[in-house]
């Protein structure tokens, strides 16, 4: 089992522990609903070292991410970030990742953690432009410090103008009295705040670093179950659930990052231009339920007629609202907002409803 530098800081803090993708992690601290009110309110830091960490350098550099992604990187400047999939040749979905430009002819390309080896292999298969590959996820540590107090506590600990940076920018500079730190505003939580890439060395120093700064804000650590249950109140999908080898951009609501530009020459790029024109048979929706109950991945998601029409991919209890919430992919003609559906929970049918996502206003 894998650990992190934070692992004896979540073992001394009471923290459950669970593998996830090979990786001993901290599911909970103080519970989940706690957490997840704390990042919503103040600020909360997340350990997600286990995430994969890719460098692409060289002349062809560029041409090699625009025929394995979607998104358009040409688009991309420097210190700017993107959302993006790697497609297969059937249109489905390797993973979805983020794209750093950190300088001209070197890009950071941020993976889910379950699929790093997977990912891995996959770039160099797809490597005909003849890039430069690096696995630098072993040699990467990442802190997501979340929170609309996120950006007081850690401006206190660097120079760098945290307000300067937009919405997926990023800056390269000095935090915690620690150099060439990646500073990024991005995040899975739909809560504002910033994440941290840095050497694993000095992951001690900047963890205690942080917790000082934030305690006027009463900072808290965080675990995966908060981490899910955030993301999901912003309707954002994870990869595993929401998304698979079988789920196309255009069907999971990505049309955005899904780009058909002079120069893409993605794998599947012919299907997901006819899907585009033709429309897709299938989409993911959000869902809140009428009726009190937990939706889980795998239930069915039936008609008014009692048909099974779908599967739910992700579900749980807003901590927020109360309400099960959940994600699901149906037939296009049950995928308006206000359409009327039942989601089998514990083999009773339980009303619910499409609605457009985030279900966090």
């Amino acid at each position: 089992m894998k650990t992190t530098p934070f692992t004896d800081f979540h073992m001394a803090l009471g923290a459950k522990m669970h593998e996830f993708a090979g990786y001993m992690m901290p599911i909970e601290y103080s519970g989940i609903i706690n957490e997840h009110l704390a990042v919503c309110h103040s600020v909360g830091v997340f350990d997600v070292s286990h995430m994969g960490e890719f460098w692409v350098k060289g002349p062809a550099a560029l041409s090699f991410l625009q025929d394995i992604t979607t998104n358009d990187v040409s688009k991309l400047p420097i210190g700017k970030a993107q959302y993006t999939c790697f497609p297969n040749e059937k249109g489905g979905i390797v993973d979805d990742l983020l794209v750093y430009h950190y300088e001209d002819g070197k890009y950071l390309l941020v993976v889910n953690a379950a699929n790093i080896e997977k990912d891995w292999n996959w770039c160099n298969t797809h490597n005909a432009a003849g890039a430069e590959l690096e696995n630098a996820s072993d040699r990467m540590a990442q802190l997501a410090v979340q929170g609309p107090k996120a950006i007081q506590v850690l401006q206190r600990l660097t120079p760098v103008d945290l307000s300067a940076i937009p919405y997926y920018a990023f800056a390269t500079g000095e935090f915690a009295g620690v150099p060439e730190v990646i500073i990024s505003n991005t995040g899975y939580t739909g809560a504002g705040g910033f994440e941290l890439y840095f050497y694993p060395e000095e992951g001690a120093k900047i963890w205690k670093a942080i917790f000082e700064a934030g305690a006027p804000e009463g900072i808290v650590p965080v675990g995966l179950g908060a981490r899910d249950t955030l993301r999901l109140e912003m309707g954002f999908c994870l990869y595993g659930n929401d998304l698979d080898d079988t789920t196309s951009p255009l069907e999971a609501g990505l049309g955005w990052i899904t780009k058909f530009t002079e120069g893409k020459n993605f794998p599947g790029r012919a299907l997901l231009e006819q899907q585009k024109k033709e429309g897709v048979r299938r989409k993911l929706i959000a869902f809140e339920l009428l009726e009190r109950g937990i939706p889980r991945h795998g239930y069915g998601i039936v008609n008014g007629e009692g048909e099974t029409v779908g599967t739910v991919t992700s579900g749980t209890i807003s901590p927020l609202t109360k309400a099960g919430i959940g994600l699901g992919y149906v037939p296009t003609e049950y995928a308006l907002p206000d359409t009327e559906l039942s989601i089998v929970v514990r083999n009773k049918p339980l009303r619910a409803k499409v609605v457009k996502a985030p279900f966090r206003k």
